[in-house]
């Protein structure tokens, strides 16, 4: 094993990074970075909670770097957001790896891994997409359409790209032009059949990432990487997973497949020209029938699979099956009809191994099966979905290399315990632990369950004295029917108080939009709503005037980073429970109770404790910041698990007291007139 002495200890590294970016060290940055050291050294998992400001990627990528360079390993670093993923690639490891070179000994090296979805497939560029013969006129590159367009202007492209990579091609394109000119790893030739070979991109950048000290990847990839029949990431000993609270639904995901009448006959198209015609002709008649049926099945779980459907689903797994039978064995000889076959044997064994997985999924209690019929223009589709991933995880995350995990939300109630289950790790004590502190735990019962431990650095924001939680305890409980009259008023009263500022987090787009007509004609500040814009547009416009007001739904809960005086209010309509029918986590609450546990507060009152937790965070961005989280659901006051809720939140001053909460954004709001009149000025 490579020596370490030579290398200064993590807190002395840590030390040389804050400097060199200028910052000012954390009592919570480096204590949390001792931990994710420990953590390595020990090959016991940690979770660990930073709340904002608390500098947790320095905290996490500073050990990282050490034990790369030490151990001559890799570290991969998995996100949930591309955003995360550019800081880290962009501005962090860069800094990083210049300011430790003379510490380390050599500059470290670094890479970003995303699906081969993601990168220019040159053979595919060159040899067109072989898709069904009625739409290929739609692929024709010079064609007068917008696609024919976007592909014409894809070609261009890759005569200057160097990575290949789609993230950096700007404007962007669609997706239906980008699929023209790329393939799924699954669709892919191989690098060694593939005439193109190793100038392939995806290659390019697999081949950095095995050169890397640390692979920044999404949490989709590690999902594939873990859960798949194949390795897409080094080979590596550490994971460092961020934005870990988002974790279980990327691996969901990931693991949830559908299946339609359309896909079937697409499938039967792309296998037509190269089997049988009879062949093909016995799926295509599968996929009517299977379309037909599923007409007639309601939307929603299904607890048994109707007679119909079984038949039509044992219909097209007897048709895919001969259907690849039919295409017999891969002809070396047959370079320039290999693509095609594999495109088509691809879509084949998606459907086959998604029909026999629904139609097993009633065998056990591994799957969840519904139908799904909210998708606009399209037919109604099957899907089927795991009922949790903690077993997963356990087996082939924890169980094969060390893993911490990390948020700004992941003491739920109060205890790690709740997302802890739902990652396969073993509870610990059932208390209440204290802001930084590790959790101590007896030894699981199970002596082969993974070993962790839990860590809260706290936040270096004083919630107490620069946030007040506001809960409309007077107003009526949301009802089914939009966003009631009361609750428009109590937004309008808020917003004036603050002289805009305000984010409005909607637990449905309709109730997002409806608050935005109602309020556009009884406030003189200007009302975003998101839909009018990209998002990124209606964010940057939101910060640049802070008298603007921002709306929007489930991805401004956690994707807005906007510091200063153009954000003091957040205001929510309501607890964002999942909606009862939903299919997924009603067979996850259903499955808890079976158990004799509570399947409300496992998984509703845990899903919506998260999104709240998130929800306040956009509050206090920097240090200066203060304000109001406006909660306008009274059932965080009066109900039972109200409780569990606010332990979630962070530690704001609380108030019901309506009169209280418009004095207090008022005089936020003089306090920084000085400082809109300069925004406009500069405007």
């Amino acid at each position: 094993m490579p020596a370490t002495t030579a290398i200064p200890d993590t807190r002395t590294l840590l030390a040389v990074a804050v400097e060199a970016v200028g910052g000012a060290e954390r009592t919570g940055q480096v204590e949390m970075a001792e931990a994710v050291e420990r953590s390595i050294r020990t090959g016991e998992h940690l979770a660990v909670q930073a709340g904002t400001g608390t500098g947790k990627s320095l905290a996490y990528l500073v050990p990282a770097l050490r034990h790369a360079v030490a151990e001559e390993s890799t570290v991969v670093i998995s996100t949930a957001t591309i955003a995360l993923q550019r800081q880290l690639v962009d501005r962090d490891l860069p800094r990083l790896a210049k300011a430790l070179k003379k510490e380390l000994g050599r500059e470290p090296r670094f890479a970003i891994l995303k699906g081969r979805r993601n990168y220019l497939c040159l053979h595919r560029l060159h040899t067109g997409a072989p898709d069904e013969p009625e739409e290929a006129g739609l692929f024709d590159p010079f064609a007068v359409s917008r696609m024919g367009r976007e592909v014409k202007r894809l070609h261009e492209w890759s005569s200057d790209t160097e990575t290949g990579d789609r993230d950096e091609l700007v404007p962007g394109v669609s997706d239906q032009a980008w699929r023209q000119v790329s393939v799924t790893a699954r669709e892919c030739l191989g690098v060694a059949k593939c005439p193109i070979g190793t100038d392939c991109f995806a290659e390019r950048a697999r081949g950095e990432a095995g050169r890397a000290d640390v692979v920044v990847t999404n949490h989709a990839m590690l999902a594939v990487d873990a859960l798949e029949g194949y390795q897409v990431l080094p080979d590596h000993d550490v994971v460092v997973i961020d934005e870990a609270h988002d974790l279980v639904d990327r691996i969901t995901s990931v693991a949830t497949e559908e299946l339609s009448g359309s896909l079937v006959s697409t499938a039967a198209r792309r296998c037509g020209r190269l089997i049988d015609q009879g062949v093909a002709d016995r799926l295509a008649e599968a996929a009517d029938g299977l379309a037909m049926v599923l007409e007639d099945v309601p939307a929603g779980r299904l607890d048994a699979l109707p007679q119909a459907v079984a038949g039509a689903l044992k219909a097209t797994r007897d048709a895919t099956h001969a259907c690849i039978t039919s295409l017999g064995p891969e002809r070396k000889e047959d370079v320039e009809g290999a693509a095609s076959r594999k495109l088509a044997l691809t879509l084949l064994d998606d459907v086959h191994d998604c029909a026999v997985r629904i139609l097993e999924a009633f065998d056990d209690d591994h799957d969840v099966v519904w139908v799904s019929g909210d998708h606009g223009d399209r037919t109604a589709s099957l899907r089927v979905a795991p009922l949790g991933v903690g077993g997963l995880l356990r087996e082939r995350l924890f169980g094969k290399r060390t893993t911490v995990l990390t948020s700004a939300t992941l003491t739920l109630g109060g205890t790690f315990d709740t997302l802890a289950r739902q990652w396969g790790l073993p509870a610990s004590s059932p208390a209440v632990k204290a802001p930084g502190t590790a959790t101590d735990k007896e030894p699981p019962s199970d002596p082969g369950a993974p070993r962790w431990t839990g860590l809260d650095v706290g936040s270096p924001f004083s919630h107490g004295t620069s946030g007040i939680l506001y809960v409309a305890r007077h107003l009526p409980p949301p009802g089914r029917d939009g966003l009631q009259p009361a609750y428009v008023a109590e937004i309008e009263g808020l917003v004036n108080a603050a002289g805009g500022r305000a984010l409005g987090l909607f637990s449905s787009m309709r109730a997002a939009k409806s608050a935005a007509e109602a309020l556009r004609d009884r406030l003189e500040f200007p009302v975003l709503c998101q839909g009018d814009d990209s998002t990124g547009q209606l964010v940057k416009r939101f910060a640049e005037d802070p008298r603007t007001c921002l709306f929007g739904t489930l991805s401004l809960w956690q994707g807005v980073d906007v510091p200063g005086p153009s954000l003091q209010l957040v205001v929510m309509d309501r607890i964002p429970f999942p909606r009862p029918d939903d299919p997924l986590a009603s067979a996850r609450q259903k499955a808890v109770e079976s158990r004799g546990g509570n399947g409300f507060l496992t998984v509703a009152a845990t899903h919506a404790a998260l999104l709240l937790a998130q929800g306040a965070g956009r509050l206090l961005r920097s240090m200066s910041d203060k304000g109001v989280v406006a909660v306008l659901d009274p059932r965080l006051a009066t109900a039972r698990y109200g409780g569990f809720l606010r332990a979630s939140l962070p530690p704001f001053w609380t108030t019901y007291d309506p009169e209280v909460v418009r004095a207090a954004l008022k005089r936020l709001d003089a306090a920084n007139a000085p400082e809109v009149s300069r925004s406009r000025r500069r405007a």
